[in-house]
This record gives C-alpha cells, sequence and structure tokens, in this order.
C-alpha cells in the first residue's frame, strides 16, 4: 500500500507543474497545500479557465501561495522564465489519448519528446534541484505510438542526468498504469451505461493495475524525496480482472466481448523481463536502476540495497496478469464507492456502500 510519506523537504521551497490543470495536477496541488510547508506552487499548463476554476477553488490564504504560468512544455522559453528560482519540478505535461496518437503522430512527438527536452534544458539552465517525469506502462514495450513516445521522453529523463555537470540538477521517472476513476477509465464508463443491460468487454481475459489518484501523487511526491538521478520509480499495487469488474458494477448485466482494440494490451507491463535484472523493490514499490551508467549523476543498485531494498529474482516481470497481490470483488466494490465520482456515489447508495 502506497502512503504520503514526509514532505519535510519540502519546507520553503517552490514546485512547479507541468500539466497543472490535470487530473494528477490538481490532487498535487491539494496534497502540496494541505500537508506540506512549500512556499510556493507554480501550475504551468495551457488552459487559462482551467487555472482560473482552480484559483477560485482555494480560499485567499491559499491562493498566496499559488502562481499561474499559461504556457506548453513545447515553448521553452517560456518553460525558462517559469522555472526561474524554482526548486523541484514536476512533469506531467503530455498529450496521452492512444487512438489520437495514431492519427497526430507529429502531434504527439512535439509534446511528448521535444516537451520532454525542453523541460529537461530548462531545469539545467535555471538550477533546478530535481525533476520528476511522469510515464505510463504504455512505455513498457510499446505497441502504440503513445507509448513509444513515453518510452523516449523516459530515456530523455534518465539521460539527462548526464548533461548536469557540475549542477545539483537531478532527474527521475514514476511510471504507473491508468488511474481508476479517471477520464477515459473503464470503470466510469460502466457505471454510465450499465442502465442499457448490456457491458461491452475488449477481452474476458483482461487484467489491468489497479491505482488511485491519491496513490499515484503519494507516489510522485515520495520519488521526488527519495531520488538520487536516473531511477523510475513503479507502484507495487494489485490487479483486477475486467470481468471481476464487471459483475462488480452490473452483475444483472450481460456481457458482449467487442475484441482488442488497435494498440491496446491484454495485460499491462510496467516493468518488463529484461529491465527486471537492474529491478529492486520495496514493501510499497520497485525502482528501476539505470543500466550501464555510472558516476555520481546516477543511482546505483548499492543505494537502494542500503535502504532495505531486495533484487529481483531473473526472470522477474511486473504485468498486470503475474502479480502477486489481486482485488476481491468485495474490495473492488469498496474502492469503486469511495470514488470521487458522481456516477460512483450514485451506484455505492443503490447498493448501501455510501
Amino acid at each position: 500500500m502506497i502512503h504520503l510519506g514526509d514532505l519535510s523537504y519540502l519546507s520553503g521551497a517552490r514546485v512547479l507543474i507541468t500539466g497543472g490543470t490535470g487530473s494528477l495536477g490538481k490532487k498535487l496541488t491539494a496534497l502540496l497545500l494541505a500537508k506540506s510547508e512549500a512556499r510556493t506552487i507554480v501550475i504551468y499548463s495551457r488552459d487559462e479557465f482551467k487555472q482560473f476554476t482552480i484559483q477560485q477553488s482555494y480560499s485567499e490564504s491559499e491562493r498566496r501561495r499559488l502562481r499561474f504560468f499559461l504556457g506548453d512544455v513545447r515553448d521553452g522559453d517560456r518553460l525558462r522564465r517559469a522555472m526561474e528560482s524554482v526548486d523541484y519540478v514536476i512533469h506531467a505535461a503530455a498529450l496521452k489519448q492512444v487512438p489520437a496518437a495514431e492519427y497526430n503522430p507529429f502531434e504527439f512527438v512535439k509534446t511528448n519528446i521535444h516537451g520532454a527536452e525542453n523541460v529537461i534544458n530548462a531545469a539545467l539552465d535555471t538550477g533546478v534541484q530535481r525533476v520528476i517525469a511522469l510515464s505510463t506502462d504504455k512505455a513498457a514495450n510499446p505497441i502504440n505510438l503513445y507509448g513509444a513516445t513515453k518510452l523516449c521522453s523516459d530515456k530523455l529523463f534518465v539521460a539527462g542526468n548526464s548533461y548536469s555537470g557540475v549542477k545539483a540538477t537531478r532527474f527521475a521517472v514514476v511510471r504507473y498504469g491508468n488511474v481508476v476513476g479517471s477520464r477515459g477509465s473503464v470503470v466510469p464508463f460502466f457505471l454510465q451505461i450499465r442502465t442499457t443491460g448490456e457491458l461491452p468487454i475488449t477481452d474476458p481475459r483482461m487484467t489491468r493495475f489497479w491505482i488511485t489518484l491519491d496513490q499515484g501523487a503519494a507516489l510522485v511526491l515520495n520519488a521526488l524525496r527519495d531520488m538520487h538521478g536516473g531511477e523510475i520509480f513503479v507502484p507495487r499495487i494489485p490487479s483486477m480482472r475486467i470481468m471481476d469488474l464487471a459483475r462488480v458494477i452490473a452483475p444483472q448485466c450481460r456481457t458482449r466481448v467487442i475484441g482488442i482494440r488497435p494498440g491496446e494490451k491484454l495485460h499491462e507491463i510496467m516493468i518488463p523481463v529484461d529491465d527486471g535484472r537492474s529491478t529492486v523493490r520495496f514493501s510499497s514499490h520497485y525502482v528501476i536502476l539505470p543500466q550501464g551508467r555510472s558516476g555520481v549523476d546516477f543511482a546505483t543498485p548499492e543505494m537502494y540495497l542500503a535502504r532495505g531494498g531486495e533484487p529481483c529474482p531473473e526472470g522477474f516481470q511486473y504485468s498486470s496478469d503475474r502479480n502477486d497481490l489481486w482485488l476481491s470483488e468485495e474490495e473492488l466494490a469498496r474502492m469503486i464507492a469511495d470514488l470521487d465520482l458522481p456516477e460512483a456515489k450514485e451506484w455505492a447508495a443503490e447498493r448501501g456502500l455510501a
């Protein structure tokens, strides 16, 4: 289980979040305001209306700790201006929809790859201390363009430590799968269409990792504290079977198999076999250490073994179908009821779980 750790390292710090008006950015902002003594949280994003909406949702005293920068990660000059005097950067901005990536590949390359390069260069130029970049399970053995752009981004952030020179700037990555209840996820979709009497299932064998927005935000802030440089942090979270989820949400519904969509995997993979040999395990997460890198700029296995980590066995692979943690139908029901979604609240009330 992932719990938010000590945030005293952020006392008096300035934290910038790219893509700060997204689901994770909003959750991180709320946590930083409530749980840390960070001096300033800078929201960097393209949408002025979302920035205005977020600003209005906080009290006057909270707004004094917030700064809002309109800008795109494609704009290196704007990033450098926004990062002046910033201590920590959380890079959450990205284009993410798989079908859109296949139709608009150049746009995804500009944002996810060139944008990553701009973040790295701006952080180095302005003396940012640490940068955590968000990745995705789709970057592990990618089969679609979105995953390929995020794999390239991951490689850039790991390699970015080589460019620090005498500067203190360090880079690391956090990788996790789909967030339950987020925009486009299967849970709100099933909840919305359950009254039709039928649920479309891509493949009855399909499995997925299960992570909540709170867990994802906690993982990011813990990794920002613990990182040395070049790591990829991966949460240890349970898996669920798509058929179990369908039965929990709408046991009265029939299911119709529609087939796996282009670019979609039967099972999620977050640590491929080739990365498993350089992975260290902790109770709440895994750490993939950079291979073929050495020197003060990069984390080492010895560093994490000294912190209590255990090396993963030969042939280790972390995928949703080979997980040692599984959610029961009762646990699924309780977690759905706890989601901050109108559909979930209605569903929970109908079943006496509210």
